[in-house]
């Protein structure tokens, strides 16, 4: 408890703004960022680019230098750029001008926390350094600038007034000199800057530029947000049109709710799974109004049907001005590859450039809708972080519901964490699946399917970052609804886990947690990113003809007063769950018909029975303890 109401101190000292701090729910910082880690670079891509970067000793580069950041890696184009510490996305950012930022924060290129041991280090974090550009032949004279645009917190958490943003030119001695520094603030919208360049030490043939934020740890992310950087001659302090049209977010995806799902639980409900629009979003940075042509088309990847042909539409955009994009989705399938197999829908979103110069890199959106062996709502990329305050008496528990369309076999889940300091590895937690739980949905108890304790948090580098856990007896679910999530247990070091937070996830989050002995629905905007993984896992289990006849079963006598028995007919693999009103968990174990089960212990009252049958859950029984 101490340690708690001290955490809780620092937090209100050090992050005022934070939302509900003494809620039972919370969000946090990433303080993990797994899409700047091994992917899309292996370790050796990384550190050859990294090598390839620091031995480019001659200038290569000149006049004009643009950097829009549109493009699908988390790391800057090393063309460009001589450092890989900043995260290249279009997840973190508010509104931005074009899509794709480069976001500064206090993680390194690896995606941990420069300092994991100490929250309170004021230091020098993300740096973007320019390779040398070959400027020795002009002269203040030219009228060089230096322009970008810059946003404060964007979806993370906003830099504190001791974090700034700097901007460094690098003059013919090799010196970087401070030519321009920001301190911290809330969200603001995208600013540019117009930054002269005319001192003659800056007129070589090495000249560089570097962006580099100063983070006061804390509790925060210190998130930056730069984009659209111009170098160039012949500029006045009023050159600030960009005359560009692009697009400035990622299309919304083909389902209506999950991000992904198994392809045959698809196809089971296509109707039922898909959205009935595509949006998107389209601003004009000119000055003037522009006629815009814009549209989509889609493919399927493994046999290359077309699934939509191209369908266009023609728009007056106002100047300065971002519009949202609404196309009707396509209801097309193709055939199964197999029960099991990947399948990708690649959807194409494209507009028509208004002149040669308009940037053409943000005129097209590729985006994939992938089918795979598990259950989404989350987009892969975390911007925050999702915990639960705990009572030390009380255990924290969360879940997530999920639906499938046919029957399915659960045999793990995978769970993104994010980092915290200090490290969170020791805080065990255990995974559970439920068939329903107490209040919602109308249910009146919790029905457990199968618990696993003793789990650990782990940050790994692998597929997408999350950390896999298996069930060490897969599950077979029908059709219909199912929770799953996680237990901390009280009176332990598992208080405060943090879990990643995907924002940008619109609509509900399906997510529900209990500290008090109730479940409630959570408040927090965003899909916590837990997700259930689906499929065969041992070659005996078969998932594609799954049918489930309700098991007949009753519970004698009713009302009991010291014992209870079972009577049923299936005798394999069967187990039971007692619950109280509240739906907590009082007695389990293996089931055997007509063994009397002890319930001297229970306070009179009202009680459900619940059994499980091959894993299959059945109907709850009420009974009644005299």
């Amino acid at each position: 408890m101490k340690k708690n109401i001290i955490t809780i101190l620092l937090l209100i000292a050090c992050i005022a703004p934070l939302p509900n701090l003494l809620g039972q729910e919370q969000v946090g910082p990433l303080r993990y960022n797994a899409a700047a880690g091994m992917t899309p670079f292996t370790a050796q891509q990384k550190a050859a680019a990294k090598k390839h970067a620091a031995h480019k000793t001659t200038a290569t580069l000149s006049l004009p230098f643009f950097e829009d950041f549109t493009g699908y890696a988390p790391y800057p184009d090393s063309n460009k750029w001589a450092d890989f510490e900043v995260f290249i996305n279009n997840t973190m950012c508010e509104n931005p001008i074009s899509r794709g930022v480069a976001t500064f924060d206090d993680l390194n290129s690896i995606g941990i926390p420069y300092d994991s041991f100490s929250n309170s280090t004021i230091r020098y974090a993300d740096s973007l350094t320019s390779q040398p550009i070959d400027i020795s032949a002009d002269s203040a004279a030219d009228s060089l600038y230096l322009s970008f645009f810059y946003q404060p917190q964007g979806k993370g958490f906003y830099p504190l007034p001791q974090d700034s943003l700097n901007l460094y030119f690098k003059n013919k001695y090799g010196d970087f000199i401070l030519v321009w520094t920001v301190p911290g603030s809330s969200l603001q919208p995208f600013q540019q800057v117009m930054i002269p360049v005319t001192d003659s030490l800056y007129f070589h043939d090495a000249f560089q530029f570097r962006f580099v934020n100063i983070a006061a740890l804390d509790w925060a992310d210190a998130i930056w947000n730069v984009d659209y950087i111009r170098l160039d001659k012949n500029r006045t302090m009023s050159d600030t049109a960009i005359n560009d049209v692009g697009f400035t977010s990622d299309p919304s995806f083909l389902l209506n709710d999950y991000t992904s799902m198994p392809y045959r639980q698809f196809y089971a409900n296509p109707v039922g799974e898909i959205s009935a629009q595509y949006t998107d979003s389209i601003r004009n940075n000119y000055s003037s109004s522009q006629s815009i042509t814009y549209g989509y088309q889609a493919t399927a990847i493994n046999n290359g049907a077309v699934l939509r042909t191209p369908v266009t539409n023609t728009t007056s955009f106002p100047p300065y001005t971002t519009l949202p994009t609404v196309f009707p989705s396509y209801y097309s399938t193709i055939t199964p590859p197999g029960a099991n197999s990947k399948v990708i829908f690649e959807n194409t979103f494209f507009l028509n450039s208004i002149s040669p110069t308009d940037p053409s890199g943000n005129d097209t959106v590729v985006k994939d809708q992938v089918f795979d062996d598990y259950l989404a709502y989350d987009d892969g990329t975390a911007e925050k972080s999702y915990y639960l305050n705990l009572f030390p008496t009380l255990p924290g528990k969360t879940a997530v519901e999920y639906h499938l369309n046919q029957p399915d076999t659960l045999r793990g889940m995978a769970i993104y964490f994010g980092r915290q300091i200090p490290l969170a590895s020791y805080k065990a937690f255990s995974i559970v699946v439920y068939s329903t739980i107490a209040g919602v949905n109308g249910a009146i108890s919790d029905f457990v399917i199968h618990q696993q304790d003793f789990f650990y948090p782990g940050f790994p580098d692998s597929v997408n970052h999350f950390f896999y856990y298996t069930l060490d007896t897969p599950q077979i679910l029908p059709a219909g609804t199912f929770y799953m999530g996680t237990i901390q247990p009280a009176a332990s070091a598992s208080d405060s886990l943090y879990f990643g937070l995907d924002v940008n996830r619109i609509g509900g989050n399906h997510a529900y947690y209990n500290v008090l002995g109730v479940w409630t629905p959570s408040l927090i905007s965003g899909a916590i990113m837990m997700r259930p993984l689906l499929g065969q896992s041992l070659d005996y289990l078969s998932v594609n003809n799954v049918s489930r006849t309700p098991e007949k079963w009753e519970v004698m006598p009713n009302p009991a007063k010291n014992s209870l028995t079972l009577d049923f007919d299936n005798a394999a693999n069967t187990s039971y769950y007692l619950t109280d009103i509240q739906g907590q968990t009082l007695l389990r174990g293996t089931a055997t018909r007509a063994q009397p089960i002890d319930i001297s212990a229970l306070a009179p009252g009202m009680y459900f029975i619940n059994m499980i049958f091959n894993g299959l859950p059945s109907t709850p029984q009420k009974f009644i303890k005299l």
